[in-house]
């Protein structure tokens, strides 16, 4: 039962020891200005501007502010007081250097030194502090949304019209109208002929058309007298 005990103390002081470690080493000690210390400098506040924005503040860390006695003292102000410089209600102040300030909230603090004309010369600081890191939640990662896919519409397919073959139009073949078929109402009459003993010898159709009463009468004498002399 002692050993027991023994082993619980044991286990108890080297919890309290591992979270007393914890806690220093979560610690960071910012010497305000460096090796400048906290005090009026040539390059005003662009000095601790810069100076700030090289450091790393978590609730929990300590700012040393290095300054001689009587010269110079360091006051925490709201942000309505720091840019005029007031030094009426502060939130804290320290007369006595070196100052040890503990940062116990996250936000923006803001520090000036109250002597006449001092925070006016540029002996001013302004800090941001971010949460402790072991009280922080996970930040989680935001998950984007997947898009949906985009759906391209498909026309539909549609068979290719074949144009309308236009009316083939045969030509008419125009009637040609017959020559009218009539029989002659008389025949031309055929050349006379002449019979003589020998021979029957025709009788030359007149030229130019039908023969005149005139050019028949001789004729007609002509073969009437050639008959009687065969007889």
């Amino acid at each position: 039962m002692g050993s027991f005990n023994m082993n619980l103390v044991v286990f108890m002081a080297i919890m309290v020891a591992s979270m007393q470690l914890h806690g220093t080493a979560a610690q960071t000690r910012h010497v305000v200005g460096d090796a400048l210390g906290w005090t009026i400098l040539s390059g005003g506040a662009a000095a601790y501007t810069t100076w700030a924005s090289l450091q790393t503040f978590t609730v929990g860390d300590i700012l040393v502010f290095n300054f001689t006695n009587g010269d110079h003292d360091v006051a925490e102000v709201s942000a309505a007081a720091y840019g005029p410089c007031t030094a009426t209600n502060p939130i804290s102040l320290v007369t006595t250097g070196p100052a040890s300030l503990t940062l116990t909230t996250a936000g923006t603090h803001y520090y000036i030194c109250t002597f006449a004309s001092h925070c006016q010369l540029g002996q001013k600081l302004t800090i941001n502090v971010s949460a402790d890191a072991s009280t922080t939640p996970p930040s989680a990662t935001p998950t984007t949304p997947a898009s949906p896919p985009t759906t391209i519409p498909t026309p539909p397919l549609s068979a290719p019209t074949t144009p309308a073959s236009p009316p083939t139009i045969s030509p008419t073949t125009p009637d040609v109208p017959c020559p009218p078929t009539s029989s002659p109402s008389s025949s031309p009459s055929s050349p006379p002929t002449v019979v003589t003993s020998d021979r029957i010898t025709p009788v030359p159709p007149p030229s130019g058309g039908a023969p005149s009463f005139s050019a028949m009468v001789p004729a007609s004498f002509l073969i009437i007298g050639l008959a009687f002399l065969n007889y």
